[in-house]
């Protein structure tokens, strides 16, 4: 890890071309300064291969996206369709529990069934894992891409595009969203869904973006290759894009990361709440609404979902907070 550096290796702008040795036995730590040069996927690269709960949480997310991206055809593998009564699945004399053990599962069940209905509850939670990684990942990018273009405007021109901006950042962070996003949720009925959701989460998260690459960009602008492309006459688009976003781009994917968990719960929150995504479409958090009236005759039906929810807001919190470590040492140190 602590390889040598070349004598003719360039240096970054700015860099003073000191990079004090470790001393010896000292252990290997994710913010210890990185080769001159290094990219950000080069950074993660190098530390997966020094963390291995980095590489768990990795791949436990890469299996959820390729749940997600191949439901179709593991519900099909199954046998059974998410919206598809099995009646022969439950008894009617029980109230509709499901027949045998552990929620029903078996050889056709493989997670067990709903009860009264008798859907399949493995292809119900993998079309779950659609829906809600759908949901997350779309609203990301759009929180993403708005807040980064805001901040790198309101942190590279400043004045009264600065003061505009920030001002409008303040105003929708000190709006009550959750009583917003109910309230549009209960009131749009002949919409879809899942538009809906994803439009509503992606207008109240990307001021928090917006705030880490304003302040980013406060620090890169004023550095020697910013000024020195300025003086050769670049124009500010190009300014904006060769030199001040390869600058904040590390901080970016790492807070991109972070806010990935937190739409996953928001979506499941907002189902669970009746407002979300409505059935017959299949949504982890309408699932566990539903699962609580049988959580003490089928147990089963509750934990299913509840374990598929927990496992992938895990993974996704423990990857973004590796990457926080990594590509934005001050920050995670000051967080």
């Amino acid at each position: 890890m602590n390889a040598a550096i070349a004598p003719d290796a360039k240096e970054p702008p700015g860099s003073t071309g000191k990079h004090p040795a470790p001393a010896p036995g000292t252990p290997h730590k994710a913010t210890a300064v990185p080769p001159p040069g290094s990219s950000p996927w080069q950074l993660v690269r190098r530390e997966l291969r020094h963390r291995p709960a980095v590489r768990i949480s990795l791949g436990v997310v890469v299996l959820f996206v390729l749940m997600a991206l191949t439901a179709p055809w593991l519900s099909a593998l199954g046998g059974w369709s998410p919206d598809e009564f099995d009646k022969s699945a439950v008894d009617p004399y029980l109230g509709g529990l499901p027949i045998g053990p552990f929620g029903g599962i078996s050889g056709d069940h493989w997670l067990g069934v709903e009860p009264v209905t008798g859907r399949d509850l493995f292809a119900r939670v993998v079309h779950g894992a659609q829906v809600s990684l759908l949901i997350a990942f779309t609203a990301t990018a759009i929180v993403v891409l708005v807040g980064t273009a805001a901040g790198i405007a309101a942190g590279y021109f400043g004045g009264r595009v600065d003061s505009l901006l920030s001002r409008l950042m303040d105003l929708t962070m000190s709006f009550p969203s959750l009583i917003f996003m109910i309230a549009m949720m209960s009131v749009a009925r002949d919409v879809n869904r899942i538009v809906l959701m994803t439009a509503v989460i992606g207008i109240f998260g990307w001021p928090g973006v917006a705030r880490v690459v304003r302040g980013q960009t406060l620090s890169v602008k004023h550095r020697e290759y910013v000024d020195a492309a300025r003086v050769a006459g670049s124009t500010p688009w190009r300014i904006l894009t060769r030199d001040i976003l390869p600058g904040v781009l590390g901080p970016v994917i790492a807070y991109t990361t972070l806010l990935v968990p937190g739409m996953i719960s928001t979506e499941a929150a907002l189902s669970y709440l009746g407002v979300g995504v409505r059935p017959p479409t299949a949504s982890w958090g309408q699932m566990i609404a539903e699962s609580v009236t049988f959580y003490e005759t089928d147990p089963t039906y509750f934990l299913i979902p509840s374990t598929f929810l927990f496992l992938a807001v895990l993974a996704f919190t423990l990857l973004g907070d590796a990457l926080r470590d990594i590509l934005d040492p001050r920050g995670a140190r000051g967080a």
